[in-house]
């Protein structure tokens, strides 16, 4: 398969690079990887993950991703012990702000725009932070509903549960929490000099939450 193709690729250009320090931060950011994906099908359809398990979960996942490669880059620049560190902390916000953004967009998102169907995480079960905030602030009623729908999966009440978290403010909480990383985010630039990549990352972190695709 071609992912199978991009992964072994990856690890070549990896090798021509011949820098063991980059190779170790991609290979262990490899495992962390995986192990969010168990620890995201350990959390499938149930409807009692908690904020901080959610977290985790992105963390190991998303957040990763995007650390190791801010984090690889200010090595193969030549970046400061301090600015490694920096760049290293704002792709690990960047990415915590890029996944909450991603499933804030699960339930307002555009099908044709976003190049995935809105719902697919309800549709697997997962229990992303909209649903979790929802059915801490919600009502019995939809509390009951949001567990059902997680245990179950699919998207039989995908209606109701797009009004839940509309009507309860989760993707308005979900969206805070994204801009919170945002600001680390940008804060972490501090130490770079004023450069053209200066603004361009300050972008990015801007363009993450800004996003509708």
């Amino acid at each position: 398969p071609v992912r199978d193709f991009l992964y072994a690729r990856s690890f070549q250009m990896m090798v021509e690079l011949e820098n063991l320090q980059v190779m170790n931060i991609l290979s262990n950011s490899t495992c962390v990887i995986a192990e969010g994906e168990v620890l995201q099908l350990v959390n499938s359809k149930n409807p009692d993950t908690t904020e901080e398990q959610y977290m985790d979960v992105i963390k190991g996942k998303t957040a990763m991703l995007f650390e190791a490669s801010t984090h690889s880059s200010a090595i193969l620049c030549g970046a400061t012990a301090e600015q490694e560190q920096a760049l290293k902390d704002y792709g690990h916000h960047l990415g915590m702000a890029f996944q909450l953004v991603d499933d804030v967009l699960d339930y307002e998102g555009d099908a044709e725009t976003m190049g995935k169907n809105v719902g697919d995480d309800l549709a697997e079960g997962k229990a992303t932070l909209p649903l979790i905030h929802a059915m801490r602030v919600g009502s019995e009623e939809q509390v009951k509903l949001i567990r059902k729908a997680i245990r179950k999966g699919g998207l039989e009440d995908i209606d109701a549960i797009m009004e839940i978290v509309q009507t309860c403010g989760s993707l308005e909480y979900t969206r805070q929490v994204a801009r919170q990383h945002v600001e680390l985010a940008q804060n972490c630039l501090n130490l770079l000099a004023d450069t053209d990549a200066k603004q361009a990352l300050h972008s990015l972190a801007r363009i993450a939450i800004e996003r509708n695709t």
